[in-house]
């Protein structure tokens, strides 16, 4: 089935401003207009923003609906892909976000507009936990890109965990896959956007 309902789930500190949600944004308002497309500002607190998520989907058709997201984003994406049994890509997915981000409680300032800023509270912690303990499929359908060359992340530990499903390991390269237009065909033909 082809994709024709595209959530794009930004990573922590980031935004739908980050340079791959503008270029898939863009991507899929000039070559597949009849799909709808959402990449909505992501709340701090992890269960809000599974909530917004939810909502904002529920009337989605799960059998035409795919899900991206990057690091933080990706954690979510790898999430929502198993609890809704949908196609997800990953890119650079963070694997262990309680233990990640326990060390960014407190207020950062947002990468794209540094004059924003949130708030990262202690109990986003025990709420990654939560989402973090609960099972993920053995044979999930999804694509994971995973750069070797990440300073945020490390490789290692996406690949161990996402391995059951497809892998593009990639050589260097950044946290923020900087060369990310390189992997758009294998991302679209993925998501039966192609």
């Amino acid at each position: 089935m082809s994709t024709t309902h595209l959530l794009y789930l930004h990573g922590f500190r980031s935004s739908p401003q980050s340079a791959k949600a503008q270029i898939m944004a863009r991507l899929v308002q000039s070559r597949h207009l009849g799909v709808t497309w959402w990449c909505p500002q992501l709340p701090a607190s992890p269960a809000q923003a599974m909530a917004l998520l939810l909502k904002g989907t529920a009337a989605w058709p799960r059998g035409q609906m795919s899900v991206m997201g990057s690091s933080l984003g990706g954690f979510y994406a790898a999430w929502l892909s198993a609890h809704w049994d949908v196609p997800a890509v990953l890119i650079n997915p963070a694997v262990h976000p309680s233990r990640d981000l326990a060390r960014y409680i407190g207020e950062h300032p947002v990468w794209q507009d540094p004059a924003q800023s949130i708030f990262f509270e202690p109990t986003y912690v025990q709420e990654l936990m939560q989402l973090e303990s609960q099972p993920l499929p053995t044979r999930p359908a999804t694509l994971a890109l995973i750069a070797k060359g990440d300073e945020v992340l490390d490789w290692r530990e996406m690949l161990a965990r996402h391995q059951s499903g497809q892998v593009r390991l990639i050589e260097g390269s950044d946290h923020a896959l900087s060369d990310f237009e390189d992997h758009l065909p294998q991302i679209l033909d993925f998501l039966q956007l192609a």
